[in-house]
C-alpha cells in the first residue's frame, strides 16, 4: 500500500483510480482556457513553477516546456512516483512527496504556484496558505483552480454528494484571504460513453453518478470552474 504523508486531505477520485482520473485530465478544457487565463496574470516562461498536489503529475511537462524549473508537490506516494516516472526525461523538473502545509522548499523560491482542483473546501487550507506564502517571491502569484459548485449541473452533483459542502463559506473564506477570483467556463470532452460514466463514477456517489449519467446525453460536460489568485 502506497505510504501517504501525514496530514494530506484524501483525494479519492484520484487516490483510488488513478488510471481513470488520467482519462478524467485528458477530458477536460481542451481549449485551454485554465493556461491562457493563468498566463494573462502571471506567465511562468522562465520561472520557476510549484505544482501543488501535481498527482501523476499530467501538468508538469507542459509548465517544463517553458519554465526554467518546475517543482511538483504531492503527498500520495504512489502517485508521486507516477509524476516523477512521467518526467524522468525532463531534466528541469523535481517531484517531491510532501504536503502543502510543509512545502520541502527554501522561501522566497517560487514565481508561479499552481494548484487545481486541491483547494476547494476553503476553511482549513489556512497551514497550506500560510506555507505558500514563506516560499513564494516577491513578483510571483499563485493560483488556485478549483470546481465552482455553485453553478451547473457539475456543481448540483457535487452538493448532492458532498452535502456539507456549501459554496457560500469558501467564498467567504477565499475573499478574506484577500484572494481575486474569476469564472471560468470549462468542458468535459470524451471521446466515448463509457469514458464519461467512468469519470462520473469516481467524482460521485453511485446513486448521483447514476442521475448525473441519464441527465447527460452526448459526450460533453459543462465543468464550472473558478480561477484564483493572489500576487505576491
Amino acid at each position: 500500500m502506497a505510504r501517504i504523508v501525514n496530514g494530506a486531505v484524501p483525494s479519492p477520485n484520484i487516490w483510488n483510480s488513478p488510471q481513470i482520473y488520467e482519462v478524467e485530465n485528458r477530458a477536460v478544457d481542451p481549449g485551454g482556457l485554465v493556461d491562457a487565463a493563468i498566463r494573462e496574470i502571471r506567465p511562468w516562461d522562465g520561472a520557476t513553477v510549484l505544482d501543488i498536489g501535481c498527482g501523476t503529475g499530467f501538468h508538469l511537462p507542459s509548465y517544463a516546456a517553458a519554465a526554467e524549473r518546475v517543482v511538483g508537490i504531492e503527498p500520495h506516494e504512489g502517485l508521486a512516483a507516477r509524476a516523477a516516472a512521467r518526467c524522468a526525461s525532463l531534466p528541469n523538473v523535481a517531484v517531491r512527496t510532501a504536503t502543502a502545509q510543509e512545502l520541502p522548499l527554501p522561501p522566497a523560491s517560487v514565481d508561479v504556484s499552481i494548484a487545481r482542483w486541491a483547494y476547494f473546501f476553503g476553511p482549513g487550507c489556512e497551514p497550506g496558505l500560510r506555507e505558500l506564502t514563506r516560499v513564494m517571491r516577491r513578483g510571483g502569484a499563485a493560483f488556485v483552480v478549483d470546481l465552482d459548485g455553485s453553478r451547473g449541473d457539475f456543481g448540483r452533483w457535487f452538493r448532492q454528494t458532498v452535502p456539507s459542502y456549501s459554496p457560500e463559506t469558501v467564498e467567504e473564506f477565499w475573499s478574506r484571504q484577500g484572494w481575486q477570483r474569476r469564472e471560468l467556463d470549462l468542458t468535459m470532452a470524451f471521446t466515448s460513453r463509457a469514458d464519461l460514466e467512468a469519470v462520473l463514477a469516481i467524482e460521485f456517489t453511485p446513486p448521483v453518478a447514476a442521475r448525473a449519467a441519464q441527465e447527460t446525453p452526448g459526450l460533453e460536460l459543462f465543468y464550472p470552474n473558478v480561477l484564483r489568485w493572489r500576487r505576491f
